[in-house]
């Protein structure tokens, strides 16, 4: 470098922008074995470990993150979840997994120790499960919580009555994971996108892996993302890589799930709105920035 010349600043892009992920899980067995009777345990590539997922961060700037208890391996056991938080309390946060009657002082110390909701993934259990659970759903809205949802094609619709009579903070999973082929008027789809008149629903734009019936780019998912954006807005909608990616049908890298944002967003300040400033204020990360007057 000659003498007095200055050093090229790198190029601000999805990749060494700041950022937050909101959904991803942390596997460990070796540490953290899994429970047994689990009805999934991930292994190979689709483990990883708090470690791995630290030099993701660093790899790709992801200055915090949100866990998510999985129900894979773990089930209700969030020991490996917490412990993750608990050696790294300024960059994480989580979403644990917790039987239906889990008590109010259950809860507040799981608050404690970084744990901002819990997760209900019906897509998986079924509606069943969660039809009886008006009384968790208080203990969560007491305490300032969040319940996450994890549904697919119509099952939204049926757990409207439960959603609807309580007041709990709502975080939907992975666009809703409404079917492709059903269209845009699929009543489950139709149904999260008038939730997002109550104010306090809010959508994980995520998971497309899972949903679509194309490869990557997911050509088949871009009408329901942007149903999504027009809806909630950028004040209701966070963005989730979902890593380490389990039972993908295809190989999964994070910078291409990065990339995909900037063909919905292509301005730089709606991207820093759905990867930084809207994670930040709904789940609570310092980031130094000045409050908007």
């Amino acid at each position: 470098m000659h003498a007095g010349k200055e050093r090229a600043q790198p190029t601000m892009n999805l990749i060494n922008a700041p950022k937050i992920d909101s959904h991803l899980h942390v596997f460990d067995p070796l540490k953290f074995p899994y429970s047994p009777g689990t009805f999934y345990a991930p292994s190979g590539s689709e483990i990883g470990t708090p470690d791995q997922f630290l030099k993701v961060m660093d790899c790709h700037n992801v200055k915090h993150a949100l866990l998510v208890g999985p129900n894979s391996g773990y089930g209700e056991d969030n020991s490996c979840l917490l412990d993750t938080i608990a050696r790294n309390p300024d960059k994480f946060k989580g979403i644990a997994v917790v039987d239906n009657n889990t008590s109010l002082e259950k809860l507040h110390q799981l608050q404690q120790q970084g744990i901002i909701g819990v997760a209900f993934n019906v897509a998986l259990h079924g509606i069943a499960q969660y039809t009886k659970t008006s009384a968790l759903l208080e203990k969560l809205t007491t305490l300032d919580m969040y319940l996450q949802i994890q549904v697919q094609h119509d099952q939204l619709t049926e757990l409207l009555p439960l959603l609807t009579t309580s007041k709990v903070k709502v975080l939907v999973d992975h666009c809703g994971r409404p079917d492709p082929k059903a269209g845009l008027n699929q009543q489950g789809f139709r149904d999260l996108l008038r939730l997002a008149d109550s104010g306090r629903v809010f959508v994980k734009i995520s998971g497309q892996y899972k949903i679509s019936q194309a490869p990557y780019p997911y050509p088949d998912m871009t009408p329901y993302i942007k149903e999504l954006f027009n809806a909630f807005t950028l004040d209701g909608c966070v963005w989730a890589s979902d890593w380490p990616f389990l039972r993908a049908p295809a190989r999964l890298d994070y910078a291409p799930l990065l990339k995909l944002i900037e063909h919905f967003l292509p301005s730089v300040s709606e991207q820093h709105k759905l990867l930084w400033q809207t994670p930040a204020r709904l789940f609570g990360f310092a980031t130094g920035e000045r409050p908007a007057t």
